[in-house]
């Protein structure tokens, strides 16, 4: 149905053509690591499959061969605004390229179809369900069609994290283009879903390449829920005035969200395909084109998001999948500068990602991978060390500690907690193995609620058996009891823990558990306590008014020197209201330090000699 490939004399021509295209036609002056190779493949006539990290350049890998090779070349894409961008790009260098779709009128896509059958248009943007008509197949069969690129590609797989069943239709392209090549491009495919991908678009007949997945730019956080509109708004503290994306499950949520952080003075906009389309649409536009603008969405957003200034991903909600996840935070740092993503999760998304696998339909073996992905995500929830080797593991690489993720800078000591684990899965079998975490946590901490009497748990054992620690650290130790996979959650019911064989064998004294106690949050008032000191370091920090913040910086270190000379806490010398309150009056005698803040006789005595000098020198 298409033009027979050139024999490999024919095809040196081209094959030469490719730096020319390079610079003249892109600007560069070479090519990035796995690019050639690729394009090599395509013009000897090989089909590929391109597996290369966000902001690789994988556009180029069929846009330079479509030029080289001539003719015409069919681009599969799944969304309008992803086309239309690379085709406004293409045009801009000249390249000859368009795309036909709904968002077109008709006449302007019967236009666009003349120039296509009069050889005019190089680069042809298709969606899936556009392409795989009968009537655009056969059109499409009387052109010399020389390259077929299928974009965002892990969409064909079954077992895709953004699985698009219109994709599924295109394993029928090698049949009807039998002597065309193609290259699949994705940034995201494990080795089942690169399996699944060769086989259904070429019939396994081709060339894989996958270059790697690490984005070393971007670093790599989790934490767990506590308050979570105090921890989104402590992470977007962190990268105030920048451009970023924070991702929710529901649309309800999205919406709600981003009047939350509209109502604290962030510039943030909504983005969910509930939404009448021309809202949407205008919210992604000023996303694209406007600063510091924050888009709330589920992820009906991102997938061909092409702003390379976003420099953050914040998760909200538990991803799907390790696939997605990465796919999700991928859309930040695709400039290469620094870029930070943070996922939220609890034992709550745990649950709701279960019951979404349960009832998304498929059959035994597709929920069994699915539940083996979420599974995966949680075993990076909850590693024990660098969250870049995890992830990278997942996709079969790699790689030394990257230093710079929350568990390299950060890493919190897994300690043996199998005696709590124990008693833990002790009560959830005490109890029947049908209730949830909650009230498994009453039992523990010996509450003496309806609830409990009502089923006799008060006369269990194990009740109040817990009380040494805080609920926290029980609730804590219960989410990362079913992250192990120690004990499983009813999906169909309302939660409930059961054993699994993994939890069985801890109570049989055949395995041991090892958790993480600094992931426990803060008891309520030790968090009420945290945030008075925050709001009054605030004030104090705003008290300063105009004074240096040199001179604040110098009268630390000095408090810091003299606190480590004495071996006592920094505070102790003095604190840091005392420190804003020199900075901003900057006493120059003994009877000026004896009115800062703090200071007393003693302190006077002891002190005062060192700060004034320091803030002599500074004033001079």
């Amino acid at each position: 149905m298409s033009a027979p490939i050139a024999d490999s004399t024919a095809a040196s021509a081209p094959m030469d053509d490719k730096q020319r295209i390079l610079h003249e036609v892109f600007g560069f002056s070479e090519f990035r690591p796995g690019q050639a190779e690729i394009i090599d493949t395509l013009l000897a006539g090989q089909s590929a499959l391109a597996v290369m990290p966000t902001g690789a350049g994988k556009s180029l890998c069929f846009q330079v061969p479509a030029l080289a090779l001539g003719g015409l070349t069919i681009v599969v894409s799944p969304l309008l605004a992803l086309m239309q961008d690379q085709v406004s790009a293409l045009q801009l260098a000249g390249v000859r390229a368009e795309t036909i779709n709904s968002g077109k009128d008709r006449g302007e896509n019967v236009d666009i179809w003349r120039q296509v059958a009069a050889g005019e248009i190089s680069l042809l943007y298709l969606s899936p369900e556009r392409l795989m008509t009968d009537r655009m197949l056969a059109a499409l069969s009387r052109l010399p069609v020389s390259l077929i690129a299928v974009d965002e590609a892990h969409c064909i797989s079954q077992w895709g994290p953004a699985f698009r069943p219109e994709y599924g239709d295109l394993a029928r392209l090698r049949e009807l283009f039998p002597g065309t090549p193609m290259v699949a491009l994705t940034a995201t495919a494990d080795a089942i879903t690169r399996r699944d991908i060769a086989e259904k678009l070429f019939g396994e007949n081709a060339r894989i390449f996958v270059q790697g997945f690490d984005r070393p730019n971007i670093r790599l956080g989790v934490a767990f829920k506590q308050d979570w509109k105090r921890q989104m708004l402590a992470f977007l503290a962190r990268h105030q005035g920048q451009s970023g994306i924070v991702y929710c499950l529901s649309r309800k949520k999205t919406e709600e969200t981003a009047r939350y952080l509209s109502d604290n003075g962030i510039h943030a906009l909504p983005y969910h395909a509930g939404m009448d389309k021309g809202r949407r649409d205008g919210n992604q536009d000023r996303f694209m084109r406007e600063d510091a603008v924050v888009m709330v969405a589920t992820i009906a957003f991102g997938m061909g998001i092409d702003k390379p200034d976003v420099r953050f991903v914040l998760h909200t909600d538990l991803p799907g999948s390790m696939e997605a996840y990465y796919q999700e935070f991928g859309r930040a740092g695709r400039d290469g500068a620094p870029a930070e993503a943070l996922m939220l999760y609890g034992l709550g998304d745990i649950r709701m990602r279960r019951m979404f696998i349960e009832d998304e339909g498929g059959n035994d073996d597709r929920r069994r991978q699915e539940h083996k992905r979420l599974d995966a995500l949680l075993a990076y929830c909850e590693a024990p060390q660098c969250r870049r080797q995890t992830l990278l593991a997942y996709f079969s690489e790699e790689r030394e500690p990257c230093g710079h993720c929350d568990l390299c800078l950060d890493a919190p000591a897994a300690v043996d907690g199998t005696d709590l684990a124990h008693l833990a899965l002790d009560t959830v079998r005490l109890t029947g193995q049908r209730f949830g975490a909650a009230h498994i946590v009453d039992v523990l901490m010996g509450a003496n609620n309806e609830k409990v009497r009502k089923f006799g748990h008060d006369r269990l054992d194990s009740h109040g058996a817990g009380k040494p620690r805080i609920k926290a650290e029980w609730h804590s130790i219960l989410r990362q009891l079913v992250a192990g996979g120690y004990l499983q959650l009813d999906l169909e019911g309302y939660g409930g823990m059961a054993l699994s064989a993994r939890g069985q064998a801890v109570l049989r004294a055949e395995e041991r558990f090892h958790y993480r106690p600094d992931a426990a949050p803060l008891p309520k008032e030790a968090r009420k306590a945290r945030a008075r000191t925050a709001r009054a370091e605030q004030r104090q920090e705003e008290e300063l008014s105009g004074a240096d913040h040199d001179l604040l910086a110098a009268l630390k270190t000095l408090r810091s020197d003299l606190s480590k000379a004495r071996g006592v806490p920094a505070y102790v010398v003095f604190n840091d209201r005392s420190l804003t309150d020199m900075a901003r009056r900057r006493p120059t005698s003994q009877e000026d330090f004896a009115t800062i803040h703090g200071v007393g006789q003693a302190k006077l005595e002891k002190f005062a000699t060192a700060f004034l000098a320091v803030i002599a020198e500074y004033c001079q």
